[in-house]
């Protein structure tokens, strides 16, 4: 009866086991977007910064291309030239991009990533350039 026992267990741990990692596969970055400066005055030259939290280097995710919408009627376009993936290798996390504003206004900073021609993610983050009287209409 124990080696009975014995393999229930076993066979339970190694079913435990199977089962986590079919979850760990599934996880997916979230994306992320911070821009610097929030706020400023005209003109205003800000830096946006997109960032992949959590999830697992998975394919999906490698060598995105990144189409960064501005709101000012601008758009910037980044497609990384990257080797075939292989298992294990690592994501790049963190993509950068500048854009300058020339007029005041509240800007809702976009940036979509596409894997294949196909969307996986998008994020935004909002920008605010004041104008010599200090108001964002102005």
């Amino acid at each position: 009866m124990p080696d009975r026992a014995a393999l229930v267990l076993l066979v339970a741990a190694l079913a435990a086991a199977a089962g986590a990692g079919e979850r760990t596969k599934t996880r997916k970055p979230r994306l992320g977007l911070r821009a610097t400066p929030r706020f400023s005055f005209t003109p205003a030259n800000v830096l946006v910064t997109a960032e992949l939290n959590g999830g697992d280097d998975g394919e999906e995710f490698y060598c995105p291309a990144l189409i960064w919408d501005w709101d000012d009627g601008g758009r910037s376009a980044h497609e990384a030239d990257c080797p075939p993936f292989r298992p294990g290798t690592p994501l790049e996390r963190r993509f950068s991009a500048e854009h300058a504003y020339y007029r005041p206004g509240v800007y809702n900073v976009t940036v979509h990533m596409l894997h294949a021609n196909q969307p996986l993610a998008v994020a935004s983050a909002t920008v605010t350039v004041h104008g010599p009287g200090g108001m964002p209409g102005e």
